[in-house]
């Protein structure tokens, strides 16, 4: 995530009802954060070659262009009135949703999508703008979806990888913000293997594998008190797949966080069925948090 002062959160409009959902959520988070919004509408009009001027015998304000300028313009109003003086900016950029939206990424602080659009943003959770942005993004993405809760905690999904930290850390700075608790879930089905090829065992005793997966999770908490010492922390170690687990947490949540790649059942969460799963059926809002490097 950009941590520079001036670093905007970035939300991708397109006039749905989605959309504004999604305007509300940005501009709490950017008030939260004591950031900037930044209200962006992807105009893939003049890349087809469709003429976007209103035409000489049509009537006033016609054409795509200026449809496009009210609906960024009532999506700055609906941040406005979310969050009563936050400094908020639109812009209509020429190009497609995705491209647009990760040509934000760079510079922002974080990128606020719906679950589902119209236009360029159709289809979001299951369709390309949604694996593009999420898989390539410079920094956070939070797709709003579910019941936006000001209680319960921030939840998020621990798979034991190195990889699994930026989550973790991503998590615990939300949950300070919003001065709640977080809660760490980890879940687990079977041993997980040693490395490439190895087998697992048919029979092994699920008290010591329990152990084993606490074991997991209490490393890669380690060294989270003292960044965070504010923040109450909690641990659940599930036997369970990690989007039920997940799901599960997230009927109480105001936030579920997941890492952008990891280990075992999160490997290749983005384009795998953790990542759709998690979208597709959890009852808050979720953040996809890439890993540095």
């Amino acid at each position: 995530m950009n941590s520079a002062n001036g670093a905007a959160v970035v939300v991708g409009v397109d006039g749905s009802e989605p959309a504004r959902t999604a305007v509300r959520l940005a501009a709490r988070e950017a008030a939260r954060r004591q950031r900037p919004l930044r209200v962006v509408h992807g105009f893939i009009w003049p890349l087809l070659r469709v003429p976007v001027s209103a035409p000489p015998e049509g009537p006033p304000g016609g054409g795509l262009r200026h449809q496009a300028e009210e609906l960024v313009a009532a999506a700055v109003a609906e941040a406005e009135s979310a969050a009563p003086g936050l400094r908020v900016s639109g812009e209509i950029i020429d190009g497609e949703a995705a491209a647009v939206l990760l040509g934000e990424s760079p510079t922002a602080a974080m990128i606020v999508l719906g679950d589902r659009g119209l236009g360029g943003f159709a289809a979001l959770v299951v369709g390309s703008v949604a694996i593009q942005v999420a898989s390539y993004a410079d920094c956070p993405v939070l797709v709003a979806r579910g019941t936006a809760r000001a209680t319960g905690p921030v939840v998020v999904g621990v798979d034991g990888s190195t990889l699994s930290h930026a989550a973790v850390d991503f998590a615990a700075e939300e949950a300070a913000i919003r001065g709640t608790r977080l809660h760490t879930v980890h879940a687990y089905t079977h041993p997980a293997s040693t490395g490439p090829g190895d087998m697992q065992p048919l029979v092994y005793e699920e008290s010591d594998l329990r152990d084993e997966e606490n074991q997991v999770l209490a490393e890669s908490l380690t060294g989270l008190a003292e960044r965070r010492p504010e923040v109450p922390v909690t641990r659940a170690v599930v036997h369970a797949r990690p989007v039920a687990a997940l799901v599960e947490a997230s009927r109480e949540a105001q936030l579920v966080v997941v890492g952008r790649r990891g280990r075992g059942e999160l490997t290749g969460l983005l384009l795998g069925s953790v990542s759709q799963g998690v979208l597709h059926r959890a009852d808050c809002p979720v953040a996809v948090v890439r890993a540095p490097g």
